[in-house]
């Protein structure tokens, strides 16, 4: 696919993921029915319905891409396509049944092993990233759309780091150390992904841990935006594994933290 048409593909899901997000925020108002699925992580009616309306729009535009999405996947079935959708309907399940405001909506289309487009939908922050080329990372918020380029927010020599948990392993901790931080703020979901893109944070590190699908539309976001994404030992991070495992993670805004 070229240029072009990526950026009509992206365009074209604008609107389905703000009424998938406006959908998700109305069936939490309204009660949640939660069940726990066998690998012990909660779900809930918001993500099954937010991922019927999403998969029903991509499998409409682009009916031969195949789909794996969290909610459908089977992982007995290893993946052997070379390009195909990731879907997570809502990441940050439990945040999203807790009411806070940082669970995402998303998809990523991925070729030969990079996802070259994604979407992120935050909800409860009205906030909307989409991408589909390098140099074409987007932010929809309060009715304006602004190119992302990854600029750092922060004051110069305040390197601020993220963690999806409370307290950092020793080895994230070890590689924080490398970067000079000198402030680490917990979050959740792929959001990380996206304020990275944005400059209001500038690092990110993980051991390995979730799916493919956790991942990739913000990947796609932040890098398409000018971050530098690989694993902790300096590798390429590849998708399309035939069992979905995500390898260590670390993202940067930028190659000098403190530009």
């Amino acid at each position: 696919m070229n240029k072009n048409e990526l950026k009509i593909l992206a365009e074209s899901l604008l609107e389905t993921f703000h009424f998938a997000g406006q959908k998700s925020i109305e069936l939490y108002e309204n009660g949640l029915n939660i069940n726990i699925k066998k690998d012990k992580t909660p779900v809930s009616n918001g993500d099954l319905e937010v991922n019927k309306i999403i998969t029903s729009k991509i499998s409409n535009i682009t009916p031969n891409i195949p789909i794996i999405s969290e909610e459908t996947v089977d992982t007995n079935i290893k993946n052997k396509a070379k390009i195909f959708w990731l879907i997570d309907p809502i990441d940050g399940t439990r945040e999203y049944i807790a009411g806070k405001n940082e669970y995402t909506l998303n998809a990523a289309l991925v070729i030969d092993k990079i996802p070259v487009l994604g979407l992120v939908g935050v909800p409860k922050k009205n906030r909307l990233f989409y991408s589909f080329n390098p140099g074409e990372s987007f932010l929809i918020e309060n009715n304006s759309t602004k190119k992302l380029d990854c600029s750092k927010k922060q004051p110069k020599n305040k390197i601020v780091a993220l963690s999806s948990v409370g307290k950092p392993s020793d080895i994230i901790l070890n590689t924080l150390k490398k970067f000079d931080v000198n402030l680490i703020v917990q979050m959740a979901s792929s959001y990380k992904f996206c304020v990275i893109a944005t400059g209001e944070y500038d690092i990110y590190a993980a051991r390995e841990r979730a799916n493919e699908w956790d991942y990739a539309a913000g990947h796609a976001i932040a890098s398409n935006a000018g971050a530098i994404i690989k694993t902790l030992d300096g590798k390429p991070f590849l998708y399309g594994k035939e069992d979905y495992r995500n390898p260590s993670l670390l993202i940067k805004r930028s190659e000098n933290l403190n530009d």
